[in-house]
């Protein structure tokens, strides 16, 4: 057998790995995304060409960066799933299943993904979707612990990578938008015992606070926030730096989002939507700075963070650097959380501008929507999600995968909070949304991603490549002046990082969103990335990806000069026609019937009802022209195997009715739309 991979000690404390390698999903430590690797470059990127591919087993989203380490791709998959990979062949070392019950994904946000693996010693680390934290044997795939990081009582999911730093292992959770209380855990690397947990939100002050910390956040929040959870959850952003030993990690937004109904509208509600310093052996706070105070709009802060040193004013500056949700691009001190300058990357009317001093939102009052419905952009899919970015330290330019979706925010004032399904506390049918030039502008706008390089210095765009649409996958630099990204329309892509000049493009039949890497071996560069459709935004608007080349399923794609690879085609799309609703009667009321389902069932089956690529079209559902049918599959769980969990402790028949309604309503409003265009 093949000798076991040497993995770094402290993967995390390496400052410049070897070309050889990519320990960490962001190269680095800092983040940066970045590559020294000059094989492949400008003159030469044209003869780019598919090396080997890989199938995986699984058709749902692939969102992971793959690691590098001693010549074995390691990365996760859709479900929490390991692959070892030789990286020279593609050939298979071992492959883990941690066997998630289907059912979970009815309490899941944001789809069954998951963003990466971590290394340390012989081990790898994956955080699953049902909150487990496993440690795995590197040379064989057998689990060698593995331990509950959430209670099994609440709607969490883990789809973030672990971090190690030193010998722990550091690990966050999901699950705001449901009603959790957000925390980041640390774990012995060897033993998977608990070495210390930080909340990022107070909990009830009659049990007492945790620590000085949460005594400090408690009195920026009102009301009994404890019982809506708070939200919180440190769902994807982590990064360490370790000369100031200093671990930081991107908190997100409120549970619910709506800030009048969590907090009586009153407080920042520390440490909702910030950047927050912990010492990484012990969890003991540090520093903190909120990008949304009183977040309201979903504007998570657990977007990607980059350290880099940068000559300001005349000095060099130790900085962290971040786009998050908001729309505000922020450069702070990363020994001090200091703001030293911001400004909007994309377009944003929620605040008109950042205090130079304080970094704090210049807010427009009447977009917390408190007495009026208010068009917001960004939306909240955010100016930029959770798609990585990258800096380049010679060309000190960030490139950014953007995007523009408005969203019409209205205060719910009939909000209760669910055991289950979204908790936001907006209407989802506000009626009274203003109707001015700017708001039907923004309304009658098409949603638009990008991929931006913005200049951290000077606060400014260097240049902008506009995509077919949104979704697009995060990106890699390298000194070899290439910026390669992937696109939701199935193209992967390298642009001349200096100007923006697309230099190549190959078709691979999916969305590659995760983090691309380059590597070396044997004297060749390769260039490695993850394709496979998924994630909130293909699954919640599902429409915006219905004529996308969609391969049957995911796949490692590795690229090298002059490779001499080739995919299979693309099978073709199959158009069914929805059923014949002309005669169906139901009770349920269809008002009732779109709360309902956007309370429990936009998650997974889409705006409108319309789905995409990724999951059933309900409006093509035999099973909504009958009730028995439908209240089988939808309260008792009688395709709970495939996915489709029963809601029945939350759903009563009359609610089970009425979603039923709603979805006859909109296959009619489909079966009528084809007639009227002769289809």
């Amino acid at each position: 057998p093949a000798p076991p991979p040497t993995l770094p000690g402290a993967a995390s404390r390496e400052a410049d790995p070897p070309h050889t390698a990519w320990p960490t999903p962001g190269r680095p430590d800092p983040g940066q995304r970045y590559s020294p690797l000059t094989a492949i470059d400008r003159r030469n990127v044209g003869r780019l060409a598919l090396a080997w591919y890989l199938d995986l087993d699984t058709a749902r989203g692939q969102e992971a960066t793959p690691l590098l380490i001693d010549g074995v791709l390691y990365f996760s998959t859709a479900w929490s799933k390991v692959y070892a990979v030789d990286a020279r062949t593609g050939r298979t070392r071992w492959r883990f299943d941690p066997r998630i019950p289907r059912r979970i994904q009815a309490q899941v946000c944001c789809d069954v993904v998951n963003r990466g693996v971590a290394a340390w010693q012989d081990r790898i680390f994956v955080g699953a979707l049902d909150g487990r934290l496993i440690a795995l044997d590197a040379a064989t795939g057998r689990e060698l612990w593995s331990v509950a990081t959430t209670p099994p009582d609440a709607p969490y999911s883990i789809t973030g990578a672990p971090r190690v730093i030193g010998n722990k292992v550091v690990i966050g959770n999901s699950g705001a938008d449901l009603g959790v209380r957000g925390y980041v855990s640390a774990y012995e690397a060897a033993t998977g015992k608990l070495a210390w947990r930080f909340y990022t939100v107070p909990g009830n002050p009659a049990e007492g606070f945790e620590n000085d910390a949460m005594n400090m956040a408690a009195a920026t929040w009102s009301g009994e926030w404890w019982r809506f959870g708070g939200g919180g959850t440190v769902w994807d952003a982590m990064a360490y730096d370790p000369q100031l030993d200093l671990l930081y990690i991107g908190v997100g937004n409120g549970s619910p989002w709506n800030h009048r109904i969590r907090s009586q509208g009153r407080g920042d509600n520390l440490f909702l939507s910030s950047i927050v310093a912990l010492r990484p052996q012990t969890g003991e706070y540090v520093w903190h700075f909120q990008t949304t105070p009183g977040e309201t709009w979903d504007y998570t802060a657990t977007q990607h963070i980059v350290l880099a040193d940068l000559v300001i004013a005349g000095r060099t500056r130790r900085v962290l650097m971040q786009a998050p949700k908001n729309g505000f691009f922020y450069v702070l001190d990363r020994a001090t959380g200091e703001f030293i300058s911001g400004r909007n990357y994309v377009p944003v009317n929620w605040a008109t501008g950042l205090d130079p001093r304080t970094g704090r939102p210049l807010e427009v009052p009447a977009a917390r929507y408190r007495h009026r419905p208010f068009v917001v952009t960004p939306g909240p899919s955010g100016g930029h999600n959770w798609y990585p970015m990258s800096f380049d330290p010679v060309r000190g330019l960030v490139f950014i995968p953007v995007q523009e979706m408005p969203s019409v925010y209205g205060d719910d004032r009939r909000f209760a909070p669910q055991p289950r399904g979204w908790n936001t506390g907006t209407d989802p049918l506000p009626l009274d949304v203003p109707d001015d030039a700017a708001t039907r502008t923004l309304l009658d706008t098409p949603p638009r991603g990008a991929l931006l390089a913005w200049d951290p210095r000077a606060q400014q765009p260097a240049w902008r490549v506009e995509h077919p649409g949104v979704a697009n996958g995060g990106t890699l630099a390298t000194a070899g002046g290439l910026v390669f990204q992937g696109t939701s329309d199935g193209r992967f892509n390298a642009f001349a990082s200096d100007s923006g000049e697309r230099l190549w493009s190959y078709e691979v039949q999916d969305a590659i969103l995760g983090g691309p890497i380059t590597y070396e071996l044997d004297g060749e560069q390769y260039v490695a990335a993850l394709a496979g459709l998924g994630g909130t935004t293909a699954l919640v608007s599902g429409y915006l990806f219905a004529d996308q080349p969609r391969a049957p399923n995911g796949r490692l794609l590795v690229f090298k000069l002059d490779g001499e690879a080739s995919l299979p085609p693309t099978p073709a799309p199959t158009r069914r026609a929805p059923p014949d609703v002309s005669q169906v009667r139901v009770r349920g009321n269809v008002l009732t019937g779109i709360r309902r389902y956007n309370q429990y069932c936009i998650m997974c089956h889409g705006r409108g009802a319309q789905s995409g690529p990724l999951m059933p079209d309900l409006r093509h559902s035999e099973a909504i022209l009958e009730a028995d049918a439908f209240g089988a599959i939808v309260l008792e769980g009688r395709l709970e195997a495939a996915g489709m969990a029963g809601f029945a402790d939350v759903l009563s028949r009359a609610d089970a009715e009425a979603i039923r309604a709603y979805l006859v309503w909109e296959a009619g409003n489909l079966a009528a739309e084809r007639r009227r265009r002769g289809e």
